[in-house]
C-alpha cells in the first residue's frame, strides 16, 4: 500500500509542528501548511521529510492553491487558530469576527474543500478544538464562542460524513506549553486598560499562570493526534489530558462522544 498523505494547518509551532515532526516519523507523507513559510525553520530543522506548502486558512483562494494538484488525500489535521483574550464591552464586533474567521471558519474552508478527496480515499478529519469549546471561559468570549462552533459543526458533520466513509473527531486539549500563548493579543497594559473589569482579569490571569506552569507538552497532544489518525475505529472526542478530562467531565459524560454519534447516526442512517 502507498504511503498516506496528512495534511496539517498551522505547522510553525506548537501543535501543529509536533503533530507534523510525529507524522512524518510514523510514516505518513505530511503535507505542513502555515500562512507564511519563512517560519518553517524549526519544522525543517527536525529532521523529517515533509512537503512544506503556504496556506491561510480564511482566504479560499489560498486553500485552493494549496490543494491542487492533490491526487490523494487520506487525512485533514485542522490545527491553525488563534488565541484571545478580552470582554465583550471593552472591544469591537469586528475583533469577535476575526477570531471566528480563523479558529472556525477557516476549519469549514479547509474541511470543505479537502472533503471530495477525502471521500476517495475514506479517510478523516481531526480538529484541534480545546476544553474552551466545551466549557466558557471568562475572558475567552469569542474564542471559546468559536470553538463551540468547531465543535457543533463537527459533532452535527461525523454522522453525515460517516455515510460517505469519513470519519470525523476532535481533540480538546487543555493548557499546553506552546507559542499560542504568547499570541493570544493581550497588550502588556491590559490590566490598566481594563477599568471595572481589572479585577477580574487580574484574578483571571494569575490562575491561568498557575494552569500553564503545568502544562501538557505539545509533543504529547501531537502523540495523540498521530494515535487517532492511525486508529481503525477512532473515537469522535479525544482529551488530551488527565487534566483536560476532569475539567470537561464537569459538562460532558459521554466523554468520548459515542453515545451522541450513536443517537445522531441513526437518524441518517
Amino acid at each position: 500500500m502507498s504511503t498516506k498523505t496528512v495534511l496539517i494547518t498551522g505547522t510553525s509551532s506548537g501543535i501543529g509542528l509536533a503533530t507534523a515532526v510525529a507524522a512524518a516519523r510514523s510514516g505518513w507523507h505530511v503535507i505542513a501548511t502555515m500562512r507564511d513559510t519563512a517560519k518553517a525553520g524549526a519544522l525543517l530543522e527536525a529532521g523529517v521529510t515533509v512537503d512544506v506548502r503556504a496556506l491561510d486558512v480564511t482566504d479560499p483562494a489560498s486553500v485552493e492553491a494549496c490543494l491542487a494538484g492533490l491526487d490523494r488525500l487520506d487525512a485533514l489535521v485542522n490545527n491553525a487558530g488563534a488565541g484571545h483574550v478580552g470582554t465583550l464591552e471593552q472591544e469591537s464586533v469586528e475583533d469577535v469576527r476575526a477570531v471566528m474567521e480563523v479558529n472556525f471558519f477557516g476549519v469549514l474552508n479547509v474541511t470543505k474543500a479537502a472533503l471530495p478527496l477525502l471521500r476517495a480515499s475514506k479517510g478523516r478529519v481531526v480538529t484541534v478544538t480545546s476544553v474552551g469549546g466545551v466549557i466558557g471561559q471568562p475572558f475567552n468570549e469569542a474564542y471559546c464562542a468559536a470553538k463551540f462552533a468547531v465543535e457543533g459543526f463537527m459533532e452535527s458533520l461525523a454522522p453525515v460524513a460517516a455515510t460517505a466513509g469519513v470519519s470525523v473527531s476532535v481533540v480538546e486539549p487543555g493548557a499546553v506549553a506552546s507559542e499560542f500563548v504568547r499570541n493570544v493579543g493581550l497588550a502588556d497594559n491590559a490590566l490598566e486598560q481594563a477599568g471595572p473589569y481589572a479585577p477580574a482579569l487580574s484574578a483571571y490571569l494569575e490562575r491561568t499562570r498557575g494552569a500553564f506552569a503545568a502544562a501538557q507538552t505539545p509533543q504529547d497532544v501531537a502523540a495523540q493526534i498521530v494515535d487517532l489518525l492511525a486508529a481503525e475505529r477512532p473515537a469522535f472526542r479525544v482529551l488530551t489530558s488527565d487534566v483536560a478530562r476532569a475539567f470537561a467531565g464537569t459538562k460532558l459524560k459521554d466523554l468520548d462522544g459515542s453515545a451522541v454519534q450513536t443517537l445522531t447516526s441513526a437518524w441518517v442512517a
